[in-house]
Parts: C-alpha cells; structure tokens; sequence
C-alpha cells in the first residue's frame, strides 16, 4: 500500500502518434513510499492501491451500501399490506351491507398493524419506507375504514349532519398518526391511540347490527357521538398506556400465562361486547388519569390562613426556612 503519492497529468508532445498520445492520457504516479510488493505490480498496480488508500474502497462500499438500500425488506411490508387490504375490506363489506364482516377486518387489522412493527424489530429490517408505508395502511384500515363503516351502518340517515361527523373521526385519525410520527411517542401515547378508537367504532357496529341492519333514529345519534368523542381523543392531550413498553421476549411468571389464557377464554365468551368493554375502559383511563393527577396536585399544596394553595407559608422565626419561598415551585 502506498503511503503517500502525487499525481500529475502531462500533455502529450507535439505530433506525436495515436500510441503516443494515448500513453501520455495516463496518469504519472510518483512514489516516495510504498511497499515492496507494490514495486514489483508495477505502476497500475500502484496507481489502483493509491486509489483504494485515498478512499475508493470507501466509495465502493457505500455504492453497494445504496444498492443494497435500493429494495425494501418483504417479511414487514407483506404484513402491512395484510394490514392495508384488510382496511379496504372492511369499506367494501360495509358498502355491501355486511357490517360484521367489516368490523372483523377492522380487527385483522388491528392484529396485523401490531404485528409488523414487532417483527419488524424483530427481524432487524425495520426502514423508513416501512415506518411511512405502515404509517399510510394505518390511516386506511384506522381512519379511512371506521368512518365510512359508521357511515354507511348510522351516519348516512342524518343527512350532512351524519357525514361531518364521519369526516371528523377520519381527520382526526390523520392528525393523530401525523402527531405520532413527528414525536415518536413509545413509552406513552398522546391521545388515544387510532388502532384502539377504530376497534371502538367497530365493536359498536358490531352489536349493534346484530339487532338492526341500519341504524337509525336513536341509535344514529349514538354513534354519531360516539364517532365524534372518539375523534377526539385521538387529538387529546391526555396521557395514555403504550402497549409498546410490553417486552415479550423475556421470562415472565407462570402465573403470567395464566392469566393470558383467562383473557382470552374471557373475550371468547362474547367477542364484540367484552372488547368494546376493554377499549372503552382504556379510552377513558386517559381522561380519569388527568383529572386523578389534577385533583391530587390541588389536595396537596399546604393552605394555611386562607392563604392561595400556590403559596407556600413562610417561618417567621427561622428566616433560613424560607428560601423556597423565592424559588420556583
């Protein structure tokens, strides 16, 4: 390998043949210190370990490194477009008249949409193309499928009254996935997660259309508020649980397991009814949580002769105890 070297081109001279001037087209190397075995390589073998010293084999490297990020990694995306068709049945069932069919693809997706990322991870082939194309297949099996599957079962009987409500579940779920990639909030989520608000959505549409093919009257207003607060958690500032933080690949107790089996022997007693229970218990776990911490915020500033709850009493008789009146709470 060559440790140091100058190149230099030199014109060719004046009238000289086609040979010639090809020869002289050559780069000139000079050589102040190189290895034995480049001397007996010659002047092309110098010139190629010159090039490779000087940063070609890192050149090279990253011109197989962009090739090889070219393709995309199948496993994860073929889940996702699992995830993605799903959401698009669920709007042509429900277009048909076929609402439990819909609201079980609401679910595949659901199923679907938490399996990519994890094998994802998994696997190592996580990838921003991955990250958006998910991303994309959530706004339609999360946000696009919901809306027009309490559309066309409710909403479609109250007028423009029902397809503004449809309208903003479907722009709230937009706002939410937005939001989610712009922070990457994984230890908790900021608002009701989509996934869990489309299951809510679902799981009503799927009860109820077990005792009216439409709704109307009633039951329209009802899932028109429904559609609506729903939305609107999405876009909430409320604090809630992310499923994310569960590691399954480490030990658990036995009795772990256990209790794993009973929920599901739980929720295959009545499907619909005991999902649309937990997800409207962990819809509301977001707002309860932020009125349990304001209330216990307000119980616990001291309060002494009807002074205000932010502020703090001061010690006459050890002035040394007041210097955290004058900072910050």
């Amino acid at each position: 390998m060559l440790r140091g070297a100058t190149f230099e081109l030199t014109a060719p001279a004046p009238g000289a043949s086609a040979a010639t001037q090809w020869r002289h087209t050559l780069y000139t190397v000079r050589v102040w210190a190189i290895r034995p075995e480049s001397l007996v390589r010659g002047k092309w073998a110098a010139l190629m370990a010159l090039r490779e010293d000087a940063g070609g084999g890192e050149r090279s490297g990253a011109r197989g490194e962009r090739q090889r990020r070219r393709g995309v990694y199948l496993l994860p995306n073929l889940i996702t477009t699992a995830a993605l068709f799903a959401g698009f049945y669920a709007i042509v069932a429900a277009a048909n008249g076929d609402f439990v069919k819909a609201a079980l693809a609401i679910y595949a997706a659901f199923i679907l949409d938490a399996l990519d990322g994890r094998v994802a991870r998994w696997t190592r082939s996580e990838s921003e193309f991955g990250a958006e194309y998910d991303s994309l297949s959530d706004m339609v099996a999360f946000g696009v499928a919901p809306a027009l599957v309490a559309f066309f079962w409710a909403l479609s009987s109250l007028g423009r009254f029902g397809w503004v409500f449809a309208f903003v579940y479907m722009a709230c779920a937009g706002l939410r996935l937005a939001r989610f990639n712009a922070k990457g909030d994984n230890a908790t989520f900021t608002g009701l997660a989509s996934p869990s608000a489309a299951a809510i959505i679902a799981s009503s549409v799927w009860i109820w259309s077990e005792y009216a093919t439409r709704g109307t009257g009633f039951a329209a207003y009802a899932m028109a508020g429904l559609t609506g607060g729903v939305g609107l958690l999405m876009v909430s500032q409320f604090t809630y649980f992310s499923p994310k933080e569960l590691h399954l690949k480490g030990r658990v107790p036995f009795l772990t397991l256990v209790a794993a089996v009973l929920i599901f022997a739980t929720i295959l007693i009545d499907p619909p009814r005991v999902l649309l229970a937990c997800f409207v218990v962990y819809a509301l776990s977001g707002p309860v949580a932020f009125l349990w911490r304001r209330r216990r915020r307000g119980t616990s500033a001291p309060v002494e002769h009807g002074a205000p709850a932010d502020v703090k009493p001061v010690d006459e008789e050890n002035p040394a105890r007041n210097a955290h009146v004058d900072q910050d709470p």
